[in-house]
């Protein structure tokens, strides 16, 4: 068996278009949509990634609106940016890029975002939305992989999803989409990590499995039941190489696999655009 590629790329694309469409219904009626990007520091790969979003939201028409303070920033003037991003009208939705330099307390400044504005989908509020299956604004990543599976195809409502991983970015919020009663989702969950007794054949249990613990190479072919959708969402480096969660050589066993790169992390970036035209969409 050789498995069919997620490709991530092509339905970020997909989204991206469908976007931009949106930008231009919304600019007839005089909105121009704006996400806000805040940089602390000089982390290489936060500033690339803030780029990325940059140039992504350039190219459906949303206007960018970024504000890089330097790794020496007090508590009070990141929040100062938040602050005045919470009350800036040309700004629909934005993002505080973690990490955040040592000594930031991250969770106070998360706290201060506006959950309106909020185009990450992290903030308590919209988690809590989430659990309670109120609408609100999903978290990227989870929404990009559901988006991504429907979009193939692959068998989810009703089906056994394990999910690996029980991080606040990926891991639990994922567990709760799928579990929920809409569109795509409505499955049996489990969620799992790597401190548990026969991580292998709990795994093994699931028709789609998603990995994101952040362990490179942790999902490998015997732990895989065939025919199984299989994301790798959890990433790590070795030196400049992004490394997926899960072995290459399982596409032998899977139904369905993400590649290593072009998989999950274009439809997180997706996810981001639709956020922010979405509040656009909501403002008064």
């Amino acid at each position: 068996m050789t498995a069919t590629l997620l490709d991530g790329e092509r339905v970020a694309a997909q989204v991206r278009a469908d976007v931009a469409r949106r930008v231009e219904r919304l600019a007839a009626r005089g909105v121009q949509p704006g996400l806000g990007t805040v940089l602390v520091g000089d982390d290489p790969p936060s500033a690339r990634y803030v780029a990325m979003k940059i140039a992504d939201s350039a190219e459906v028409g949303i206007t960018s609106i970024h504000e890089h303070l330097p790794p020496t920033a007090t508590q009070e003037e990141v929040e100062a940016v938040v602050a005045r991003f919470n009350a800036d009208p040309r700004v629909h939705a934005y993002i505080v890029q973690l990490p955040l330099p040592p000594g930031i307390d991250e969770q106070r400044v998360l706290l201060a975002v506006d959950p309106l504005k909020d185009a990450d989908g992290l903030h308590p509020v919209n988690l809590g939305y989430l659990v309670a299956n109120h609408p609100g604004v999903l978290p990227c990543t989870p929404a990009g992989i559901v988006e991504l599976l429907a979009s193939y195809g692959v068998p989810v409502e009703g089906r056994h999803a394990v999910v690996i991983g029980r991080g606040l970015t990926i891991g639990r919020p994922l567990a709760l989409l799928l579990a929920s009663r809409r569109p795509g989702c409505n499955a049996a969950v489990t969620v799992v990590h790597t401190g548990v007794d026969d991580l292998a054949g709990l795994v093994r249990t699931g028709d789609v499995v998603v990995a994101a613990a952040g362990r490179a190479g942790l999902v490998t072919p015997d732990m895989v039941k065939p025919g199984a959708a299989v994301v790798g969402a959890g990433t790590s480096f070795e030196g400049r190489r992004l490394l997926s969660d899960v072995e290459e050589s399982v596409a032998e066993v899977a139904g369905w696999i993400t590649p290593r790169i072009g998989g999950v992390g274009p439809m997180t970036r997706a996810m981001l655009l639709r956020n922010c035209v979405l509040a656009a969409e909501r403002a008064p």
